[in-house]
């Protein structure tokens, strides 16, 4: 895992951030993580190719909130998510998402608990996930 700190959007940073955000907001959310000191985007590299990334913002040293994940379609099943969140549990005892329902599964795989947020969206039912390491 890298930190991306690159001024100008990579191609494959730009299609990652597509999968975890709107098309108009992928710009505003990159200078977000390059703007701001408690916010990192790291990308995963195989092959020297960016194929995944993870968003945080840094709550405190043993906080973080996952802001985006995402990993290139042709790379999904391969256990690159799962090396991302492994990663961020090393560092964080608490990690908290917000999510919809097509990633409840994924999150609670790693020991998230899963709550309802309700619809937060007309009909767009909302998840936060809470991961606490068993250490606390």
């Amino acid at each position: 895992m890298k930190k991306i700190l690159s001024e100008k959007i990579d191609p494959s940073i730009r299609e990652l951030l597509s999968f975890a955000t709107s098309d108009h907001k992928i710009d505003r959310e990159y200078e977000k993580y390059l703007g701001s000191l408690n916010r990192i985007l790291f990308g995963f590299e195989l092959k020297e190719e960016i194929v995944g990334c993870i968003g945080v913002e840094i709550i405190n040293s043993k906080e973080c909130v996952i802001k985006h994940i995402a990993v290139s379609s042709k790379q999904r099943g391969k256990g690159i998510g799962s090396k991302m969140i492994t990663f961020l549990t090393d560092q964080y005892p608490f990690i908290t998402a917000e999510t919809d329902k097509d990633a409840v599964d994924f999150y609670r795989k790693y020991g998230f608990f899963i709550t309802s947020l309700g619809e937060t969206y007309p009909g767009v039912e909302r998840f936060l996930c809470e991961y606490r390491a068993k250490r606390l």
